[in-house]
C-alpha cells in the first residue's frame, strides 16, 4: 500500500477501497462533512494523510504530512492511542493553537487511532460542525470505535498478507457521503448475506443500469453498477446496515450516467448476527428549469462540489472568468481558474470548506483575462457553503456591498483593494507557526513574530512580557516611543493594567480605540491618541508566559475570525518562549557541563608543544561533543581528539564518558589500536544512541616516532619542517559505537623537530554546499601558508598558529557545527645535560620505519 500505486484501484476489496470506506463510516458516525486516515510513512516518524473526503487535497497540502512529535492531535491520537475530541474552534486553540492558527475557522473535529492488537496503523479523523460539547460532537463514541477496530483489522489483515501498512503518496480524494435529500423515482431493494441473493423491483434495476443478473451475484457487483465511482461507499453502508447500524443519514452517489442517486438503508427480517438489508434509491432528476432559471441572472454564478469539481457555471460567470462554460464544468477550481492559485484567496476557499457562514472576498484578474477592460480588473466573490455543493457569486468590484473578510483593509470600491490586504493575514498564521518551530532562544521568537506578525495585521508596535515570580519583566518591544514602556517594567500581578489582566484571566483585550482603552482603564499612561491595541495572554499548556501588546496606528475593528487568528497566534508565541526558555536552560546545563569536561591545562613534556582550541556551534543548542586532549602515556604523550554525534546534554555527557575511557587507557599505556576498541566497546555497553569519531596518535617525544588510529575521524594534517605539508595516508576503522567487533589498524610516522601535526574535527572543514575534500585542502594550505610566513619573519607561535587557523570559523555569523583542534610540535632534541635527568627505565630511540 504504497499510495501512489495503490491510488489506481478502488474497486471493492482493495486496499484503497478498505480506507475510503472506512472514512466515510467514520463521516457517518461522528455527522461529519469531511474526513481522513493518516497512515505512516517510509519516513520515520512521519504520518501522511491516505485518504481525504470531502476536501479538495490542494487546499490542504499543508496538512498533509504530519510529524509524530508536532503538537497536534493526529500525532496525540496515534502516539496516545486515545480519542482527542475538539468541539470547536475556541477548544482547538486552546488545546492545539498550531492548527488553529492554521486553519482559523468554526469546526470540531474528532480524532480517533487506528489499531489492532498492540499495531497503532493510523489515526481516523473527521471535520464536523462545531458542538457544545464532547457528547454533541462524539454522539456515539462505541459506533466510531467500530468503524476504527474495523479498519484496524483489516489493515493487519493486509499485513499479514504482504501488503505493508505504508503511505507515500498524496492522498486520495473521494466524496464524502451526501446529505440532501431531493424527490424523483423511487426503487426498492433487499439484500440477504446469508443466501448473497438481491432482489429488488423493475424501478431500482432501471435506475441502477438493467443488467439484473449481474447486479444479483454480489453485493459488490450490485455497488459497482449502481455507483461506478463511490462503490466504496455503497458497499460500507451495505455491510454496515447488516452488522446492524443502518447510516443515520441517506446516502448520495454518482451513478454511471454522470446523475445522482440517494440511497437508504434499514434492516429487515428476524434479528441475528447478519441482518437483511432493506433500501431504496431515489433518483433526484437534473433540475432543468432551475439550471435554465440561473442561466438568466445578470450576476455570475457557479459552484462547485467538495473535492473542488466545478458541476456549474452560468454564462455570465463564464465570462467574468475569462473562460467557456466548456472549460469550467468538470474540471477542477484551481485548473480552470489558475489565478485563483494565491495563498490569500486559498485561505478564504479553506473557510468557506470548513465555515458554515458566506465568506465575501476580492479577486484581482489578470488583464489580459479583463475582456477589453469592459468590467475592470478586479471581482467580488461570494462564496455560500452547503453541505454537498459549494455555490459562488461573481460581480466586479463595486457591483455588491458585502462586507470585507478578515484582514481587509479599508479600501474604496472604486479601486483594487490595498497592498495590506493582498499579503493574505488570514494565511499568514502558517508561515508564523513553521517560522516559529524554527526559533530556539527568546529572542529569536521576538524577532519572527516582528517580521511575521505585524506585517500580516498592520501593526507598527509590539511588545513582549514574560512573567518572572509574579511579575511581568519587558523581553522584547519595537515601535513604542522610547522609555515609554520602562514606567511597567516588574508590575505585579495585581496591577490594574490590561497586559496584567489578559494574563490571568487568560482572555484576550481588544481596544479598537485608544479612548475605548483609556475608559475601560482610567488614567492608564497611554503611548499615543489614536489607534488601537490588543492585549494577547500568553498561555503554554495552562501555564502562564507572559503577554503580548499589539499595536496599531490608526483605530480599527477586530472581527471575530481576526480575534481567534490572534489568540491562536498568542498561544503558539507562548509555546515558543516556553521551550526557548527551557532550551535556555539546558543550553546552559550543557555549557556548563562541556566547560567541566573540556581540559583546562595539557599535560606537558620538554620536547614537545601543544595547542587546543575549542569553538561552541551557532545554531541549536551551541554546544557539542567534540573534544580534545593530551595524556601522559607511559613515558610518551598521547594526543587525543574525538567528535560525538549530535549537540546538547546528552552529546556533552557522552564525550565526557569517552574522554574518561581514552585517558584510562592511555594512562595504562595501551597501543593505539586497544585504546580505540577498548573505547568502542565501552560507547556500545553504554547504549547512549550515539556514536564517535576520534584520532589517537602516541607520540616518543624523544625519537619523534609515533603510532596512531583512527575511528571514522578526518585525516590528520603534517607540516614538515620544510614547509611541505600534507594530509596523512592513515587507513581506519568504523566509528566508535557501531560494531563490537570492530579493528582499527595502526599507522606509524615521524615527526621531526620543527614539523607541526594538525588534528581537528569536521567543523573546521565542512562548508555548506562544498565537499568536505575542498575543506581538508582549505585548512592543508592554510598551515602551509603560515609555515612560509613564519620562514619570512620570527617563528610563530603554536599558540598563535591556533589562533591563526580558526579565525575565519570564530569571525563566521553561523557555525552549524561545534569545532575542535589540536596542534603539536617538536622542539630541537635537549642538550646532554638534560638527556641525563632522565627517568630511569626511559626507553631508547626506536628505529624509524
Amino acid at each position: 500500500m504504497q499510495g501512489s500505486h495503490a491510488r489506481a484501484d478502488t474497486t471493492p476489496g482493495t486496499p484503497t477501497a478498505v480506507l475510503t470506506g472506512a472514512v466515510a463510516d467514520a463521516i457517518r458516525a461522528v455527522g461529519g462533512f469531511a474526513g481522513g486516515v493518516y497512515l505512516p510513512s517510509s519516513t520515520p516518524g512521519v504520518l501522511r494523510l491516505a485518504v481525504l473526503a470531502g476536501l479538495p487535497g490542494p487546499l490542504f497540502r499543508p496538512w498533509s504530512r504530519l510529524h509524530m512529535d508536532r503538537p497536534f492531535p493526529v500525532a496525540d491520537a496515534y502516539r496516545l492511542g486515545s480519542h482527542v475530541v475538539l468541539t470547536d474552534a475556541t477548544e482547538t486553540m486552546r488545546r492545539y493553537p498550531q492548527l488553529a492558527a492554521g486553519l482559523p475557522f468554526r469546526f470540531g473535529s474528532v480524532y480517533v487511532p487506528v489499531v489492532s492488537g498492540t499495531t497503532t496503523y493510523g489515526v481516523l479523523t473527521v471535520l464536523r460542525p462545531s458542538a457544545q460539547d464532547a457528547t454533541e460532537a462524539l454522539p456515539d463514541p462505541a459506533r466510531m470505535t467500530t468503524v476504527a477496530d474495523r479498519l484496524g483489522d483489516a489493515l493487519s489483515a493486509l499485513e499479514q498478507g504482504g501488503d505493508p501498512v505504508v503511505w507515500d503518496g498524496p492522498p486520495l480524494g473521494v466524496r464524502p457521503p451526501a446529505v440532501t435529500q431531493p424527490q424523483g423515482r423511487i426503487g426498492h431493494f433487499v439484500w440477504d448475506p446469508a443466501d448473497a441473493t438481491i432482489t429488488a423491483d423493475d424501478t431500482f434495476w432501471a435506475l441502477a443500469g438493467g443488467v439484473k443478473d449481474d447486479m444479483a451475484r454480489s453485493p459488490e457487483a450490485l455497488a459497482q453498477a449502481v455507483a461506478p465511482d463511490d462503490a466504496h461507499l455503497l458497499l460500507s453502508a451495505l455491510r454496515e446496515t447488516a452488522a446492524g447500524s443502518p447510516p443515520a443519514r441517506p446516502l448520495r452517489v454518482r451513478a454511471g450516467d454522470g446523475g445522482h442517486r440517494l440511497l437508504e438503508f434499514w434492516t429487515e427480517g428476524p434479528a441475528g448476527e447478519v441482518h437483511q438489508v432493506g433500501g431504496f434509491a431515489v433518483d433526484p432528476g437534473s433540475g432543468p428549469a432551475a439550471q435554465e432559471a440561473t442561466d438568466l441572472l445578470p450576476d455570475g454564478v457557479f459552484a462547485f462540489d467538495r473535492l473542488g469539481l466545478i458541476t456549474y457555471a452560468n454564462p455570465r460567470a463564464a465570462a467574468l472568468l475569462g473562460r467557456s462554460p466548456e472549460e469550467l464544468v468538470g474540471r477542477p477550481l484551481w485548473q480552470a481558474v489558475p489565478w485563483l492559485d494565491r495563498p490569500a484567496y486559498e485561505d478564504h476557499l479553506r473557510a468557506a470548506l470548513l465555515s458554515p457562514e458566506p465568506v465575501h472576498f476580492q479577486v484581482e484578474r489578470p488583464t489580459a483575462r479583463s475582456h477589453g477592460g469592459r468590467d475592470g480588473d478586479w471581482l467580488t466573490l461570494s462564496v455560500y457553503p452547503g453541505p454537498d455543493l459549494v455555490t459562488c457569486r461573481v460581480v466586479p468590484l463595486g457591483h455588491t456591498a458585502e462586507a470585507p473578510s478578515l484582514g481587509e483593509a479599508a479600501a474604496s470600491t472604486a479601486g483594487a483593494p490595498s497592498a495590506q490586504y493582498a499579503e493574505a493575514p488570514a494565511y499568514r498564521p502558517i508561515v508564523l507557526a513553521i517560522a516559529l518551530s524554527e526559533a530556539v532562544t527568546a529572542q529569536q521568537v521576538s524577532e519572527v513574530v516582528m517580521r511575521e506578525l505585524l506585517p500580516a495585521f498592520g501593526g507598527r508596535r509590539l511588545a513582549i512580557y514574560l512573567l518572572h515570580e509574579r511579575r511581568l519583566h519587558l523581553a522584547w518591544e519595537t515601535g513604542f516611543p522610547p522609555r515609554f514602556l520602562t514606567q511597567f517594567e516588574g508590575v505585579g500581578l495585581d496591577a490594574k493594567l490590561p497586559g496584567v489582566e489578559t494574563l490571568t484571566t487568560g482572555r484576550p483585550l481588544f481596544f479598537e480605540s485608544m479612548d475605548q482603552l483609556e475608559a475601560a482603564y482610567p488614567g492608564i499612561p497611554l503611548d499615543s491618541t489614536e489607534g488601537s491595541r490588543a492585549f494577547l495572554p500568553l498561555i503554554a499548556s495552562g501555564r502562564p508566559v507572559g503577554s503580548c501588546i499589539l499595536g496599531f496606528e490608526r483605530p480599527r475593528s477586530f472581527s471575530s475570525e481576526e480575534r481567534t487568528v490572534l489568540t491562536s497566534l498568542a498561544g503558539l508565541i507562548a509555546q515558543a518562549l516556553e521551550r526557548a526558555r527551557r532550551y535556555d536552560s539546558e543550553a546552559a546545563l550543557a555549557r556548563g557541563l562541556q566547560e567541566a569536561l573540556l581540559p583546562h591545562r595539557l599535560s606537558t613534556h620538554a620536547q614537545v608543544e601543544t595547542a587546543g582550541r575549542y569553538l561552541p556551534g551557532t545554531q541549536g543548542m551551541d554546544v557539542g561533543g567534540d573534544w580534545y586532549d593530551v595524556v601522559e602515556a607511559g613515558d610518551g604523550l598521547a594526543l587525543v581528539i574525538g567528535d560525538v554525534q549530535g549537540h546538547g546534554v546528552q552529546a556533552a555527557a557522552t564525550m565526557g564518558q569517552l574522554r574518561s575511557a581514552v585517558r584510562a587507557f592511555a594512562l595504562g599505556d595501551h597501543a593505539p589500536h586497544q585504546v580505540m576498541s577498548g573505547t568502542n566497546r565501552l560507547l556500545i555497553d553504554l547504549d547512549p544512541g550515539q556514536f564517535a569519531s576520534c584520532c589517537y596518535v602516541r607520540l616518543d617525544p624523544v625519537t619523534g616516532h609515533a603510532r596512531a588510529a583512527r575511528a571514522g575521524h578526518p585525516l590528520p594534517l603534517l607540516r614538515h619542517p620544510d614547509g611541505r605539508t600534507d594530509v596523512l595516508d592513515m587507513p581506519g576503522g568504523l566509528v566508535l559505537g557501531v560494531d563490537p567487533d570492530a579493528r582499527y589498524p595502526v599507522t606509524h610516522l615521524r615527526l621531526e623537530p620543527g614539523a607541526v601535526l594538525a588534528l581537528y574535527t569536521d567543523g573546521l572543514v565542512e562548508r555548506p554546499g562544498a565537499d568536505i575534500d575542498e575543506g581538508v585542502e582549505a585548512l592543508r594550505m592554510a598551515l602551509f601558508r603560515a609555515g612560509q610566513g613564519a620562514r619570512r619573519r620570527e617563528n610563530t607561535s603554536l599558540t598563535e598558529l591556533a589562533d591563526l587557523l580558526t579565525d575565519r570559523a570564530r569571525r563566521a555569523p553561523d557555525r552549524p557545527d561545534d569545532i575542535a583542534l589540536l596542534l603539536a610540535t617538536r622542539r630541537d632534541p635537549p642538550s646532554d645535560t638534560e638527556l641525563s635527568g632522565r627517568r630511569p627505565g626511559r626507553r631508547a630511540d626506536r628505529p624509524v620505519p
